[in-house]
């Protein structure tokens, strides 16, 4: 079996493979970090809470945004599975060509996003939507090339800033408004994020679609953990939250079989 492991700035989202099906998922909390045997103690434990034997784990890929992560885990995955990750980052194969002015930015969960996004429709070009910490949108045409994308702050750290630099707004639950009109300060402030976001993944969708494939619209994926809040905006052709998880596997299978 395969533990797949994409480390976010607000989540670790996990996943386990068993051949080409994912068996269990679950998520937690990136902070606080832990030493390495407080994560291999965790990752163990929620293994089997989901009927998972943690001794038929055999491969682990894992790919990071939060580099203080890498060292604990690492150690975690080394010490309680004795195995040395595959971690997904700059000259590994991918399958893809990252057109990139310096490929080496890009960060790693966007590259496991594309992976998934051609797997999924292959030969097709795609626009993954990542709803999470940032909302981030990367474009891949059908011969795999990734030509880049946008970033803009995600609907937790908007939600944060205004709290945080303001004197009278407060922090506020994500949550979809019952409409536009916000009959409160809490109930403007969540029309606001959440109509404000859905308006932006709309406009950036469309010149995105215009600058990279003429106007011809491509297959549009959403993932991510705010994905779903968005599914009936008609935003996104189809929703798979664990695209991440996907693309990972598919990078471990790649680089494990180039080393046989």
């Amino acid at each position: 079996m395969l533990l797949t492991l994409d480390v976010g700035n607000s989540q670790i989202h996990g996943g386990v493979f068993d051949g080409e099906t994912l068996r269990v998922q679950f998520r937690k909390s990136t902070h606080p970090i832990g030493s390495s045997d407080e994560i291999g103690l965790f990752l163990r434990m929620v293994l089997r809470e989901n009927s998972v034997d943690p001794a038929g784990v055999k491969h682990i890929a894992l790919c990071s945004v939060v580099p203080p992560v890498a060292y604990p885990l690492r150690a975690a995955c080394v010490k309680y599975f004795d195995c040395e990750p595959f971690v997904l980052q700059a000259g590994v194969k991918t399958g893809l060509k990252i057109k990139y002015r310096n490929p080496s930015e890009v960060g790693a969960d966007r590259v496991a996003n594309a992976i998934g996004a051609t797997l999924r429709r292959p030969s097709e070009n795609c626009l993954v939507v990542d709803c999470g910490t940032a909302t981030t949108f990367d474009v891949v045409t059908g011969r795999g090339d990734y030509l880049g994308g946008a970033i803009l702050p995600g609907l937790g750290i908007s939600a944060e800033a205004l709290s945080s630099r303001t004197a009278r707004l407060p922090p506020v639950e994500i949550a979809r408004p019952e409409g536009a009109v916000g009959r409160s300060t809490v109930e403007s402030i969540q029309a606001g994020l959440y109509h404000g976001h859905v308006g932006a993944i709309h406009n950036l969708v469309s010149v995105l679609m215009i600058e990279a494939f003429n106007g011809t619209r491509p297959h549009v994926i959403g993932t991510g953990g705010f994905a779903r809040m968005f599914e009936s905006e008609g935003l996104f052709d189809e929703i798979v939250p664990e695209l991440v998880l996907f693309g990972l596997r598919h990078a471990e299978f790649l680089n494990r079989n180039a080393g046989e």
